[in-house]
Order: C-alpha cells, then structure tokens, then sequence
C-alpha cells in the first residue's frame, strides 16, 4: 500500500495532486519538448492537466524545490523516468524561464 503524503510546500496540496515527477514531467512538454509524452502515461493525466493550468503562479517555485527533492522518492514514479531525468528537465525549463 503507498503512504499518502502532501508536500510541505507552498501549495503543496495541489503538487501532491499531480505528483511531482509528473508535474516536471508535464510542464517539460509544454515549455521545451511537445513530443515528450511521459506524463501521459497514467489514467488521471487530463485532470492532473487542470490542476497544472490553475498553479503556474506556483511552477518556478516547484520546479527549485523539485530539485532539492530525495532521488528514492523521485524515482517512484510510472511515467518510466528516472531521478536524474526529472531533476535534468526541472533545470532545463528553469534555465528557459
């Protein structure tokens, strides 16, 4: 069974939501690469979509916390990415902003 959790983060109630290998996952196809598909890799990717529309005040912010973010934990995630990867890609879309 997965321990829930929410991110003691500003607005880390919404960033659980979405997950935060998906939401880097997601905001990585909308702002560098519109062919990476991870992120549509689960069920709930459409409603997971709504929740990143309403938070940008909140991306620049999640993806420098995403950064600073245990690996272990990182790499618990279905969208066949690994830690390295989604630390990589948050660095990238933070290095375009």
């Amino acid at each position: 069974m997965r321990e829930e959790h929410t991110f003691r983060l500003d607005g880390g109630e919404e960033l659980t939501t979405m997950g935060a290998s998906w939401f880097v996952s997601y905001c990585y196809y909308m702002t560098i690469d519109p062919n990476h598909t991870n992120w549509d890799r689960v069920s709930t990717a459409s409603s997971r979509a709504s929740v990143y529309r309403r938070t940008s005040h909140y991306h620049k912010y999640w993806l420098n916390e995403v950064l600073k973010m245990e690996d272990n934990n990182l790499n618990k995630n279905s969208l066949g990415l690994k830690a390295f990867q989604i630390k990589h890609m948050a660095q990238e879309i933070l290095d375009k902003k």
